[in-house]
C-alpha cells in the first residue's frame, strides 16, 4: 500500500525545510530535530494534576512526570519515549501522553531515562526499570486500588517497554497487565527486508537506525543481549498480553512483527495491527489521521483490560 496522503505531505514539508540526514549529523542536531517535531503537535489536554519527581540513581537523577486526568484513574500507564535512545524527552512526549491519559482515564507516568552516547546501554534499561519499580511502590497513590499497570512506548521506548515486561517477569514484578509496543525496536539485526525497501526510508532510515545503535550500544556483541534486543530473549512465555502496532512503511516493521509472532508462539495474547500507509512515528504525530487510528487500537485495548479487571473484582465479591 502506498504512503497515505497526509504523511506524504508532512514529509514533503520537512524535506523542503532542509537539514542534514540524521546519520550524517551530530547528536545535538538529532536532539534539535526531535524537539522541532514535538513542537508541531499543538496544545495538550489539561490534567487534573501534574506531579514532577526526580528518581535518584547511583550516579544521576531520572525525571518522572505523573499526569493524572481525573479524580480516580482506572489504571496506570508507564510510558517510555522514543528517539533512538539518543533524543527525545518526557517534555517532548507530554502532549501525546496527556492525550493518552485523557482517552484511557489512566494516570500516565512519563518515565525519563538518561540518553546515549553520554549514558550508553544498559543505563536506559536500568533507569527505566527503576522508574517502573517506583510506580509499583506508589500504585495505590496513582490510581484506584487494584488498578491495572501497563507499560508502553514508541520506537526505542517500545524497546524499553518490551524489556520492562521481561524484567518484571524475571524479577518478580511489578505485575504488568499489558505491554503496549508501538513501532518497537526489538532486534539489532538490520538485514530484514523492511530495512532494505527504498519505500521505507522516510523519517527513519536504515542508516539512522545503525547510527542509533552505534550511539546506544557501541559494543556490537552486547546488542545480542535480551535487554538490548528482546526478540533474542531465550523465552517469551509468561509475559503479559501485548498490543503491537507496526507501520507499513517503517524500517522497523519486520522486527516488530517478528516479535508479535514469537509472543503468539509462546502463548502470549497479542493484539496486533499493521497500520498500512503509515511511516515510523505515525502514532506520536498527532496531526496525522493515522495517529488517531493508532490511538483507537491502544485505547480500546487498555479499556478492555480495565473492564476485565472490574469483572474479576465483581466476581470476587461475596
Amino acid at each position: 500500500m502506498t504512503l497515505d496522503f497526509a504523511t506524504a505531505q508532512l514529509l514533503e514539508q520537512l524535506a523542503e525545510a532542509g537539514g542534514t540526514p540524521l546519520h550524517e549529523g551530530s547528536v545535538a542536531q538529532a536532539r534539535a530535530s526531535s524537539a522541532d517535531l514535538a513542537a508541531m503537535l499543538g496544545p495538550a489536554p489539561p490534567m487534573a494534576r501534574v506531579d514532577e519527581h526526580g528518581l535518584a540513581m547511583p550516579d544521576g537523577t531520572v525525571p518522572i512526570r505523573v499526569l493524572v486526568p481525573l479524580e480516580r484513574p482506572a489504571g496506570v500507564i508507564v510510558y517510555y519515549h522514543g528517539g533512538g535512545w539518543v533524543s527525545g524527552s518526557i517534555g517532548e512526549s507530554d502532549t501525546v501522553a496527556r492525550k493518552l491519559a485523557e482517552r484511557t482515564s489512566c494516570t500516565l507516568v512519563l518515565a525519563g531515562y538518561r540518553l546515549a552516547p553520554e549514558h550508553p546501554y544498559p543505563v536506559a534499561v536500568d533507569d527505566s526499570y527503576a522508574a517502573l519499580e517506583w510506580v509499583g511502590e506508589h500504585a495505590n497513590e496513582l490510581a484506584r486500588p487494584g488498578a491495572p499497570l501497563f507499560v508502553a512506548g514508541d520506537g526505542a521506548g517500545g524497546n524499553l517497554a518490551a524489556v520492562m515486561a521481561l524484567r518484571a517477569r524475571d524479577r518478580g514484578g511489578p505485575p504488568i497487565a499489558a505491554q503496549i509496543l508501538i513501532c518497537p525496536v526489538t532486534d539489532a539485526d538490520l538485514a530484514r527486508p523492511s530495512y532494505g525497501d527504498p519505500a521505507n526510508q522516510l523519517l527513519l532510515t536504515r542508516d539512522a537506525v545503525a547510527w542509533f545503535w552505534d550511539q546506544y550500544v557501541p559494543d556490537a556483541a552486547r546488542r545480542r543481549e535480551a535487554d538490548a534486543s528482546p526478540l533474542r530473549a531465550a523465552e517469551l512465555a509468561g509475559l503479559p498480553p501485548a498490543v503491537v502496532l507496526t507501520a507499513g512503511h517503517d524500517v522497523l516493521r519486520d522486527e516488530g512483527e517478528d516479535y508479535a509472532e514469537r509472543l503468539c508462539a509462546a502463548g502470549v495474547q497479542v493484539d496486533f495491527m499493521r497500520h498500512e500507509g503509515q511511516a515510523h512515528g505515525f502514532f506520536t504525530l498527532l496531526m496525522l489521521p493515522g495517529s488517531e487510528r493508532g490511538f483507537q487500537q491502544v485505547v480500546k485495548a487498555v479499556r478492555a483490560v480495565i473492564a476485565e479487571r472490574a469483572r474479576e473484582a465483581a466476581r470476587a465479591l461475596p
